[in-house]
């Protein structure tokens, strides 16, 4: 690898791949930083999650993705991206940490915990899902609390709370109830959300509905303790007995990352990073930013079939201006 790079991309996604593809297809020396495993985040996904999407919207580089299911699932995503990524030999390097970002002579100066690196551009595609939305309530800390949902085999025959009312809360609640668990589901608002999978929404619904799932609507947990919970709901503060909660209230992107790498950030709660919609290049000239990051704490508006965009419009503004040195 020379020195110098063209294009250093932090983070191995399906987005931050596409990167990688883009700037290879324009002949420019690029490197992709993953602190984690390929598609980190897909990765982490529940077990038998499906996506809400066909496999075509989440195909990149017109590359087809092939599903023997109606709407693919986190293995068939995994292997379509793994493939991507091997197939075309991309120059991935994963379980790579990056410790700092400084520009100096306009160029990007890299330290991860392995080397370091000299760029002429960024590209941050680093997604939201690091970072958890705490409830920020005693006895979040403790170890019966989770903030990401693998599979419902640990609380079978155990009284699990699950707070929050979006696709993920939904799927954790149903298949923990049907492996045989105790469940009870903490929402904040009204109802169940209403971007819930439309196959899912009146299956989650209707198990509330007959009692199977219970659901206490316009309530928030205020303290959670070793065998019970503490609940502020309409009727009063309820307490009940609790084995685990599984606490899937959201993610953010890290924001602190961004701010210490120049980012101007909105100043009216959402956090929008400040970018050229054009170009995708942020304030700081020669950082650009892909994928959901573009959202702010609105991570519900970028996702991988609508975002996928952004790398052919990310390598054709560093093709355009690859001869004219930022500064």
């Amino acid at each position: 690898m020379k020195n110098e790079i063209d294009v250093l991309i932090i983070g191995a996604g399906p987005i931050g791949i596409a990167c990688a593809l883009e700037c290879k297809k324009r002949d420019l020396s690029y490197v992709v930083v993953e602190k984690g495993a390929l598609t980190n985040s897909l990765y982490n996904y529940p077990l038998n999650m499906t996506f809400f999407s066909t496999s075509e919207k989440l195909e990149i580089d017109d590359i087809p993705f092939i599903s023997a299911n109606p709407k693919p699932n986190r293995d068939e995503a995994l292997e379509y991206y793994r493939r991507v990524a091997t197939s075309n030999k991309l120059n991935i390097n994963l379980y790579e940490t990056i410790e700092s970002v400084k520009k100096a002579d306009g160029r990007f100066q890299v330290i991860s915990n392995k080397r370091n690196y000299t760029a002429n551009n960024l590209i941050v595609s680093t997604g939201f899902y690091d970072i958890p939305k705490l409830l920020d309530v005693p006895g979040e800390a403790l170890p019966k609390v989770s903030h990401y949902f693998k599979e419902a085999h640990p609380y079978v025959m155990q009284k699990t709370i699950v707070v929050g009312a979006s696709n993920s809360a939904v799927d954790a609640a149903l298949e923990i109830w049907r492996k045989g668990g105790d469940v009870t589901m903490v929402i904040r608002g009204p109802g169940i959300g209403e971007r819930v999978k439309y196959w899912v929404k009146p299956d989650i619904e209707n198990r509330i509905s007959e009692g199977s799932i219970k659901a206490l609507f316009n309530a928030e947990i205020t303290e959670v303790r070793e065998d019970e919970v503490t609940i502020k709901t309409p009727d009063g503060i309820k307490i009940l007995e609790n084995d685990y909660v599984v606490a899937l209230t959201g993610y953010r992107p890290n924001f602190d990352f961004l701010k210490s790498i120049g980012v101007e950030l909105s100043s009216d709660g959402n956090y929008f990073p400040s970018y050229n919609p054009e170009t995708m290049e942020s304030n700081v000239p020669g950082l650009y930013l892909a994928g959901v990051i573009c959202g702010g704490m609105e991570t519900h508006k970028w996702f991988i079939e609508n975002s996928r965009v952004h790398a052919s419009i990310i390598a054709n503004s560093i093709a355009a201006s690859i001869n004219t040195p930022h500064t």
